[in-house]
């Protein structure tokens, strides 16, 4: 094992830390206050190979490893989770039609992705079927050379805003073998969306409902055979995991950054803030803290570029870790400041509100303690 990042995966972090810093950090909180998807700045991220990251070159993407993609994770995040999550999502997607696509549908839509001339969405969640993906209701009905589908899906990042949409829907018998996979286009008849939710946190992305009524889907537009859509979402979320980990470790790096120049400068009692032993052991454990997620975080990505059978158990538990962790360092840094960090103004309210979603999506916290369990123990245990 060596824990040093390559001089290679150096460069990658700086140079998504950069573009963090420079395009992203300055505009955080005006988008947060004005519930505004900042569609130019996210794509200017496709010039930089960040839209299709882990996509084979071949194929048209980046050809780099789930570990370039979590620094680069960790580094957007930096500057916004938000922006930094959706990122995450579109580059699910992207991966997910260049391993499921057939070669004509790689060709058709996967340029668009890479340049991010398209923006994607990924569309499991309904309105009774989260945790419990596999009991998803929205039906695709074969009829002819199209699918017909109907129902609604909710929690959708970027709905209504995005171009593709990765949809998962039942075309067969109740569970999740009955499930299919489709790419539907933002302009398909009887597709339509929801209002935009009005959110705790990530309110720099629109979060809606789709709402398929009788919408027409040509038939070469499913992924997979039929039945293959639920293990096609599950392989998705792996990845994801790490990802929205990942964005916890920027958010909480942040954190942990303005807590210590916080630390340095405030003055109490006649002396820095930073001299108090309670306040000391404080920075040192959110310290410690984040280096423990982030080396989860690490060892679960490389687990999955080196296709280790555990895989997905090491990205459960590195998304529960990390996601608890950034949310704890967070909250604490929001604490060292007193008022000061309830104030909009310092940002670290923001940073509370924007990862406690993190211990919600890409699978409840609980439901990694399922996983890992299942894994530990063998069978569909209750």
């Amino acid at each position: 094992m060596y824990f040093a990042l390559t001089e290679e995966q150096a460069a990658i972090q700086e140079t998504a830390l950069a573009f963090a810093k420079e395009r992203i950090a300055p505009h955080a909180a005006d988008w947060d206050e004005r519930c505004h998807f900042p569609v130019e700045v996210v794509r200017e991220t496709a010039a930089l190979g960040m839209a299709a990251i882990y996509v084979p070159a071949e194929q048209g993407g980046s050809g780099l490893t789930r570990m370039d993609g979590a620094l680069i994770m960790e580094a957007l995040a930096y500057g916004c989770p938000a922006i930094a999550g959706y990122i995450s999502i579109h580059n699910m997607v992207a991966w997910m039609l260049a391993k499921y696509g057939s070669a004509e549908q790689v060709a058709a839509w996967m340029p668009k992705l890479v340049s991010m001339e398209w923006l994607s969405s990924y569309c499991l969640t309904e309105p009774a079927a989260g945790s419990d993906a596999a009991a998803l209701k929205t039906t695709a009905r074969r009829v002819g050379d199209h699918y017909v589908l109907n129902g609604s899906k909710q929690f959708i990042s970027g709905a209504g805003a995005t171009d593709f949409y990765y949809v998962f829907a039942r075309t067969g018998e109740e569970g999740a073998g009955g499930v299919s996979a489709f790419a539907v286009m933002k302009d398909t008849p009887g597709l339509s969306f929801g209002a935009n939710e009005k959110k705790m946190g990530w309110n720099a992305q629109p979060t809606r409902q789709l709402i398929f009524e009788n919408s027409k889907v040509p038939a070469e537009n499913r992924i997979g055979a039929e039945g293959q859509g639920f293990k096609f979402a599950m392989s998705g979320l792996d990845g994801g995991r790490i990802n929205i980990g990942a964005c916890s470790l920027g958010a909480a790096w942040t954190a942990l950054d303005k807590a210590r120049e916080y630390m340095l400068e405030r003055v109490a009692f006649g002396r820095p803030i930073a001299d108090f032993q309670a306040l000391q052991f404080k920075l040192a454990d959110m310290a410690t803290e984040l280096d423990a997620a982030r080396l989860m975080v690490y060892r679960a990505a490389d687990a999955i570029d080196r296709a280790d059978p555990q895989s997905s158990m090491y990205s459960a538990m590195a998304k529960r870790l990390a996601t608890d962790f950034g949310f704890r360092v967070c909250n604490e840094a929001l604490q060292i400041h007193g008022g000061y960090g309830y104030l909009k103004d310092f940002g670290l309210e923001k940073l509370v509100r924007d990862l406690r979603v993190h211990q919600i999506l890409e699978g409840t916290n609980e439901i990694m303690r399922v996983v890992i369990s299942r894994k530990l123990l063998g069978g569909n245990r209750r």
